[in-house]
């Protein structure tokens, strides 16, 4: 089994890059806000004991199954000792099981990035980022709190790559994982 942990920060692309890479192999799609979005509606807020619960399950789940890999999409704060210790807790249910696993961090600027905080694709598939106004104040205050950008050489793992999508059309960017880690 394979997986693949695409991250970056806030609105940088990552499920979009996520659906394109899942069209050209045989991963299957996780982005985090499968389990953002339920927990939100159903608590009426931010409950992060219920999203990583729901998220155990499904990676517990897809660990066991016959399926051929996941992507994994999610914001690391590389600043938050707990982001790191959360990473090693999803390789600890992944590894009895032989997977091998990849890394594609996704980079764009603050301003692109506000641009593609208001897609169509985005809003559909993440209904609390669909008051533009706050969501866009969430994206800067997180800039602020939190470093989501690696520096050179800070990520230790083998099968790393890291792409600057700026410019990048989705399907290229996939295009390029796909084909640095042969999926």
């Amino acid at each position: 089994m394979k997986l693949l942990f695409l991250f970056g920060d806030a609105a940088v692309g990552k499920m979009t890059v996520g659906q394109e890479l899942m069209k050209i192999t045989d991963l299957r799609l996780f982005h985090n806000h499968m389990t953002i979005e339920p927990v939100l509606e159903i608590f009426g807020g931010w409950n992060s004991g219920a999203i990583n619960r729901l998220r155990e399950v499904i990676f517990e789940e897809f660990a066991k199954s016959d399926k051929y890999g996941l992507i994994f999409t999610f914001m690391w704060a590389f600043d938050c000792k707990e982001d790191w210790e959360q990473l090693e807790k999803v390789k600890k249910i992944f590894e009895p099981y032989g997977t091998e696993f990849f890394y594609a961090e996704l980079t764009a600027p603050q301003e692109v990035r506000l641009k593609r905080n208001a897609t169509e694709n985005r809003l559909k598939n993440k209904p609390s980022k669909c008051d533009i106004e706050f969501s866009n104040k969430l994206l800067i205050n997180d800039d602020k709190r939190f470093r989501c950008v690696s520096n050179d050489g800070e990520i230790p793992f083998e099968n790393y790559i890291k792409i600057d999508n700026t410019s990048l059309p989705p399907e290229d960017a996939a295009r390029i994982i796909k084909e640095r880690f042969s999926l």
